[in-house]
């Protein structure tokens, strides 16, 4: 089984998280298109059809949670059960990390989303499935970033108070734009 690239997107279209595990040959451009491309594809499909699309040399699987859409490219003799239950396990791992995930937690704590993502996939193979190692590994991982901020005098970072304010902020500047 051969994962060629995981991306998110939500219901409008915006690109939320983007990992390449194959090479094009064309670069980004190629891979810029086949976002767009299978992000249309995806998006103007029907809640009851398939979650299976061909595109190109490739099987795209994805499914849909709340208003993201987990899109992950195989080979086309890849197990579509399996990549299935990879997306399942990816967001029940974010789901436990962030304590009912949102678009907006992925949006502020990406880096977190592809950490998590790094832990179940490496270079385009399934290499852990067990939500409690995963979630072990990030949370040895947390302990050792408090460690070093600590050592560099930043102590304790309120990012989610920083994240707050940023969107107090535009809500704010929103609201002043309708008066």
């Amino acid at each position: 089984m051969t994962i060629k690239y995981v991306f998110l997107v939500s219901r409008q279209g915006k690109l939320r998280l983007s990992k390449w595990y194959a090479a094009t040959a064309q670069g980004s451009k190629e891979i810029t298109k086949t976002i767009k491309d299978v992000s249309q594809l995806v998006l103007q499909r029907k809640p009851k059809q398939c979650n299976f699309i061909e595109h190109r040399d490739t099987k795209v699987v994805y499914r849909k949670y709340a208003s993201l859409y987990f899109v992950v490219g195989v080979d086309l003799d890849d197990n579509e059960l399996i990549i299935m239950e990879f997306i399942h396990r990816y967001v029940e791992c974010l789901d436990r990390y962030f304590g009912n995930v949102c678009e907006l937690d992925l949006i502020f704590h990406f880096q977190k989303a592809y950490f998590i993502l790094d832990e179940m996939v490496m270079a385009g193979e399934l290499q852990e499935s067990s939500k409690k190692t995963v979630l072990r590994v990030i949370a040895q991982q947390d302990e050792t970033e408090a460690m070093e901020n600590a050592e560099r005098g930043w102590g304790d970072i309120n990012l989610e108070g920083v994240a707050r304010t940023a969107m107090l902020t535009v809500q704010e500047f929103r609201q002043s734009l309708t008066r």
